[in-house]
């Protein structure tokens, strides 16, 4: 894969494709591509983004893909039915994984690799910020828009930067196996809970990750994380209020829009204090994650903390909209256990209702977290509190349809909680409208749905056009 080549990418408006991309043609490359979402019309504004960098984008029906074509990239989730790959096959012309040319510019990097099944991309997006602005310039791979980057000349999008040091931050993806191809000079695990696949999958796959590592980074508040701390030989620990971790936060002062606490350095018995532009307790830990590749690469940590407090986040992550009526709408990503509950848990530290639609992604995920999922709602959802579902999101292929959104809602129903089923998210979305009022808090929640922030966009304007202030019609 050495020299100029051209690639063309199988979906190539996927958070993780077209930072990707970003990077291939930062380096000189062709790039074409296709995607579902440009044929269909959907986000227009990125797929203008990308053209207008140079890339050539084609319908998904094979006519992009001729004997100009070196690689033909592809994610583990597309299908060989789709006709790029299809003529790719005829023509003799290599299909390739994602992780696998991702993989190929990394291993020859001084890699710092970001795992686990919940918060990877904020850390990616806090690790990269930071070692950026201590003057590292390294490169930076995420699954996430990261507003510190949107308009930076060494990104296009604001999911990836070409730095031109010899770090380079990515996030890394256990769920089809990927995470293999890896080779990082510092692995942090973040966390091990239940998303795509069962513990006995993921569980061997992060230990192989931290041991190929020069040195590793783990989370002790996580049980399954913690168990892997001794793993690798060299291995510095962070932790939430537990002094038996290399670096520990104590002190956590929940405020408007972010959270303060005190970092601290058991190895020297240094602290400092630090604002985190960002809410939740999960960013603190998110945060500390960051700290530890700090110390990892022997970067002073006051530095380190200064960096951080100018970090704005990721996007769609608890991502504030915008307010009408008295009525605050917030996009978010949250679609496995671990991440609901770390939302409801933030939202629900701060006055005023909550009032949620949940769009769940894949049959097979919402089956196999059904129970997990529920809990988490249950949980986290206070009385006065609302859930609406529409039914389970189906980006095509081959699937047993065997659940449905209605099953979690009945679950929830008896759990004691106020939900609500409907067919469609126009129907979630008007019910919402109907029973807002000043005060109360909507989030649009969901993953692999670029359409989802659109959709909570439009929340947003259509509060903005009704009378002022927002009255409830039916209370829920």
């Amino acid at each position: 894969m050495a020299g100029r080549n051209h690639y063309f990418f199988v979906g190539i408006g996927g958070s993780g494709m077209s930072a990707l991309a970003d990077l291939i043609r930062r380096q000189g490359n062709v790039v074409s591509g296709s995607d579902r979402g440009h044929d269909h019309g959907d986000v227009p504004d990125k797929f203008a983004t990308l053209a207008q960098s140079g890339m050539t984008l084609h319908k998904q029906d094979g006519s992009g893909v001729d004997q100009s074509v070196n690689f033909v990239v592809v994610s583990s989730a597309v299908e060989e039915s789709i006709p790029d790959i299809q003529n790719a096959r005829k023509l003799n012309i290599p299909v390739i994984k994602r992780a696998e040319l991702l993989s190929s510019l990394f291993n020859k990097a001084r890699g710092i690799g970001i795992a686990g099944t919940s918060g990877k991309t904020t850390t990616t997006g806090m690790t990269g910020w930071m070692l950026h602005a201590m003057g590292l310039d390294p490169t930076i791979a995420n699954g996430g828009i990261m507003p510190n980057f949107v308009g930076h000349p060494q990104s296009l999008m604001g999911n990836a930067v070409g730095g031109k040091g010899d770090l380079f931050v990515a996030e890394m993806d256990e769920s089809d196996g990927t995470i293999s191809f890896f080779n990082p000079e510092i692995a942090v695990l973040n966390n091990i809970t239940l998303d795509h696949k069962p513990f006995s999958v993921i569980e061997p796959l992060f230990a192989d990750y931290l041991t190929r590592a020069r040195m590793a980074v783990v989370n002790l508040d996580d049980p399954r994380a913690a168990k892997m701390a001794n793993v690798h030989p060299l291995t510095i620990t962070y932790a939430v209020d537990n002094p038996a971790a290399t670096l520990f936060a104590t002190n956590l002062q929940h405020q408007q829009g972010g959270i303060s606490f005190t970092l601290n350095d058991r190895t020297n018995g240094t602290s400092w204090p630090c604002n985190l532009p960002v809410p939740g307790r999960h960013n603190v830990s998110n945060a500390l994650a960051a700290f530890s590749v700090a110390k990892a690469l022997n970067q002073p940590l006051d530095k380190a903390v200064t960096a951080l407090e100018a970090f704005k986040g990721i996007k769609r992550r608890m991502e504030v909209l915008g307010t009408a009526g008295g009525v605050t709408v917030i996009d978010d990503f949250g679609h496995n256990p671990d991440k609901i509950a770390a939302t409801l848990d933030t939202l629900t530290a701060h006055p005023g209702r909550v009032i949620v639609m949940f769009q769940p992604h894949g049959f097979g995920p919402m089956k196999m977290m059904r129970k997990e999922l529920v809990e988490a709602f249950t949980k986290g959802l206070r009385k006065g509190d609302t859930l609406t579902m529409p039914e389970i999101f189906y980006a095509g292929g081959t699937v047993t349809k065997d659940i449905s959104s209605n099953d979690l809602i009945g679950d929830i129903t008896a759990g004691g909680r106020d939900a609500h089923f409907f067919q469609t998210r126009d129907d979630a979305g008007a019910f919402m409208l109907a029973n807002a009022k000043a005060g109360d808090r909507i989030v649009i929640m969901g993953a692999r749905d670029d359409t989802l922030s659109e959709f909570a966009k439009d929340i947003l304007q259509k509060l903005k056009a009704a009378p002022a202030p927002i009255v409830a019609g039916a209370q829920p």
